[in-house]
């Protein structure tokens, strides 16, 4: 068992559900995070987007995909059309009418087809704690991607300040905080998080290939984890941040082969499309909870 410095707990092998199950379910659908739970997970990673009228919607796109969406009306959306469905310029209303399930994707032919829609953080977390007090045996965490970048600034999502705030304000009813990690690439969020909610527990997403200093050195702290693709680690990597007392948890995990050598290599969990392998090697990669 492993607490941070302000006393939370962290477990001590982190296997998060990525998107909920997307390799099985809808991705960022309730049906997809109660799969999660209940093939194992210590956590569930998901993404979210602000609509016109400041609703927190779950979503990794901050606008309706044509690859998983399909129209009101069932019909095929077109690729060069979405970005016209911008989630900041509809209200909730109006993207809850978009079947975000029934088309599948392409890239995860185990993918359940099901009609479901974007739903809202708020009622994310009240089905999972519903879940979690019915039929869970240990609570899980929530790690919630903030999907922003500069030019998208006004446009597709409000600024980084309101964004972060409008989130912290909803978890913050619905949870205990310390069950809260924020990540992001975006580390203009990371920064203002540090600033303004300095006991949250932050990830750095990162897929570029700069040195881990290098990226250090340009978001100004050391974030409670620093989670890469994984094909940008290696064991002298991870005993690197190790030794700076940082957590390492990559993304995206999916080939048992992968997750047993990243496991090897000493690192704190990974994020997996497929958390029913992750129940499969359950002892093997020492998942605890207390």
């Amino acid at each position: 068992m492993a607490f941070s410095s302000s006393g939370q707990y962290i477990p001590k092998f982190d296997v998060q559900g990525h998107r909920g199950a997307r390799g099985l379910k809808p991705e960022n659908t309730i049906p997809g995070f109660l799969l999660a739970i209940d093939s194992g997970v210590t956590t569930i990673e998901l993404d979210v987007a602000i609509t016109k009228d400041k609703q927190i919607v779950v979503s990794h796109e901050p606008w309706i995909s044509a690859d998983i969406c399909l129209g009101a009306s069932g019909s095929p959306l077109q690729t060069k059309d979405e970005k016209k469905l911008n989630i900041y310029q509809l209200t909730y209303e109006e993207v809850e009418k978009f079947d975000c399930g029934s088309l599948g994707n392409k890239d995860f032919p185990k993918q359940e087809k099901m009609a479901v829609s974007k739903p809202l953080l708020s009622e994310v977390i009240a089905v999972v704690e519903n879940h979690i007090k019915s039929y869970a045996s240990y609570e899980v965490d929530y790690n919630i991607e903030i999907k922003s970048w500069p030019e998208g600034d006004k446009k597709f999502h409000p600024s980084v300040e309101e964004f972060s705030d409008l989130v912290y304000n909803l978890v913050d009813q619905y949870l205990p905080l310390e069950r809260l990690v924020v990540q992001s690439f975006d580390f203009r969020v990371l920064k203002y998080w540090h600033k303004k909610y300095p006991n949250i527990r932050l990830a750095a997403l990162v897929e570029n290939t700069k040195s881990i200093d290098a990226n250090l050195e340009s978001l100004g702290f050391r974030p409670s984890v620093y989670s890469p693709y994984f094909k940008l680690l290696s064991k002298d990597k991870v005993a690197h941040l190790h030794r700076q007392k940082i957590r390492v948890i990559p993304w995206t995990v999916n080939e048992v082969s992968d997750m047993l050598s990243l496991k090897g290599m000493g690192v704190d969990g990974f994020i997996t499309d497929y958390p029913d392998r992750a129940k499969k090697y359950k002892m093997t990669l020492n998942i605890q909870r207390p």
